[in-house]
């Protein structure tokens, strides 16, 4: 991540998967609602210590990685599913192929 709103991006997603409440996550975290808020909306340059109790509470790890190796790093798309239906192979190899004029038979 490389702004604070990435990161504000990625609790909220994190807090909507797991379902929870504002309030039950900073009374867990042990900050105010206030500071969560600003930090869920990108607008606050949290403490360390904040980030720990939020990833903490969120069941996610804090990680320092080199540059190089961070796109590798980078989460799945979790909203498709990682293998084909049998119904999204079918349609695929079904698919027309879109005329464009250079298309010969």
């Amino acid at each position: 991540m490389k702004t604070l709103q990435h990161l504000a991006t990625a609790l909220r997603n994190r807090i909507a998967r797991l379902n929870l409440t504002q309030e039950a996550l900073s009374a867990e975290a042990g900050i105010s609602r206030q500071t969560l808020s600003k930090v869920l909306s990108g607008r606050a340059d949290l403490k360390v210590t904040t980030l720990f109790a939020l990833a903490d509470r969120l069941g996610l790890e804090v990680m320092l990685v080199p540059k190089e190796i961070a796109p590798g790093m980078a989460p799945a798309d979790e909203s498709r599913p990682r293998v084909k239906s049998v119904v999204d192979a079918a349609l695929e190899a079904v698919k027309p192929t879109r005329y464009t004029g250079n298309n010969k038979p």
